[in-house]
């Protein structure tokens, strides 16, 4: 007979030490990498699923946060799913990811977030695509901008609030932004081997208006952190990496499928390279619409009738109230809005819209509700810099 799984956290050296052996495995880590992995995290938020007392899978759970509509949602960011390759095929990784959904549920988070090696897997338990991530690259040559009203000067790496303050002032407008979780920050001041990492200040040295983290070498610039808050500070961050025009080729950074910082480059010559789509995960609905951002001049109400295989408290009609730019969640109503769980996420992260969810076959909806839908979960498309 076979024995049920055991989910749990990692209580000992052994299982820390398989678990470890498990991710490199199957993400062809080095040892040294999985044990800044490790530190990074923090052995407490990783997670594991054992039989007959062998662990045989695990994941790690960033306890996060992200922003939509102006507001920071807590979440709890997914990584590092791996299943021993003798343990695969038997629908381990499912209940690894169940056993997980039910403890952020059980722990009051609100939503979930992660970057899928296949949607398959994810789909079957409630995650959609949310946002996007994506890979750019601009000619140095190309930018031609010679703005240098604003002062722009070098900084160490050790003091990470310098940055984080004009980082959060960023991506609080900015739906999908992460409110980052320290092992982030740490992935990106933290010293490389082979390149040197040269940090920037935009504008004053008591209130800049932006930075950049990058490396670089004779072919490219590869930005690992950026922040800007006025077109000024664009200018001159497009100029300075001008000014690095006889040095090297290109600039690389990671961000959202339309950056409007790009209108002030002469010519379109700045080209995503490649593109991957997070997905997410409304773990405790009330909770989830209650804390994200609303538009503050609108007063509305949304019918919803909501189906979640899952988590049974989700499965049931709500009556969502928008004013001032807050949500209140109220069990009940007339469940105009028909969706689930799945599907909403997409809605919810203003990925697609109402509209785009019904032309998929994905929701049914009175008139009047689809209406009300689209302007309660209007805004900008949502993205991420970050990978984890």
């Amino acid at each position: 007979m076979t024995q049920p799984y055991q989910y749990s956290s990692v209580s000992n050296s052994n299982q820390i030490d398989r678990l470890g052996e498990i991710i490199r495995q199957c993400f062809g880590s080095s040892f040294s990498d999985g044990e800044r992995y490790f530190n990074r995290i923090g052995a407490e938020n990783f997670r594991i699923l054992r039989q007959e007392d062998k662990t045989i899978a695990g994941l790690a759970i960033y306890p996060m946060g992200q922003w939509f509509g102006g507001k920071i949602v807590p979440m709890g960011g997914i990584a590092a799913v791996g299943v021993a390759p003798e343990a695969r095929g038997k629908g381990v990784a499912r209940e690894l990811l169940t056993k997980t959904i039910q403890e952020l549920h059980s722990s009051q988070i609100p939503i979930s977030t992660l970057y899928p090696a296949t949607q398959t897997l994810y789909r079957q338990v409630g995650y959609e695509q949310g946002g996007s991530y994506c890979k750019w690259e601009l000619a140095i040559a190309s930018i031609q901008l010679k703005e240098r009203h604003l002062p722009i000067h070098r900084v160490g790496l050790s003091d990470r609030s310098i940055f984080e303050n004009i980082y959060n002032e960023q991506a609080q407008v900015n739906n999908g932004n992460l409110a980052r979780h320290s092992a982030i920050w740490s992935k990106i001041l933290e010293p490389s081997k082979e390149k040197e990492i040269y940090a920037y200040l935009i504008g004053s040295e008591t209130a800049p208006k932006g930075y950049i983290i990058f490396t670089q070498d004779q072919g490219a610039i590869e930005i690992r952190d950026w922040a800007l808050l006025n077109a000024s500070a664009a200018k001159r961050l497009w100029t300075f990496l001008a000014d690095h025009r006889s040095m090297s080729e290109k600039v690389i950074w990671r961000g959202a499928s339309v950056n409007p910082y790009t209108l002030l480059l002469p010519e379109q010559t700045a080209k995503i390279k490649s593109q991957m789509t997070w997905m997410l995960r409304i773990i405790n609905l009330p909770l989830a619409l209650s804390l994200r951002g609303y538009p503050k001049k609108l007063e509305a109400e949304l019918h919803l009738d909501i189906r979640d295989d899952l988590i049974a408290a989700n499965n049931n009609k709500f009556c969502l109230q928008v004013s001032q730019g807050r949500g209140e969640v109220i069990p009940g109503g007339r469940g105009d809005f028909q969706i689930d769980i799945r599907s909403l996420a997409s809605i919810y992260t203003s990925f697609l819209s109402p509209r785009q969810l019904q032309s998929l076959g994905n929701l049914r909806s009175t008139s009047e509700a689809l209406e009300m839908a689209t302007l309660i979960f209007s805004g900008d498309r949502p993205w991420m810099a970050d990978f984890f």
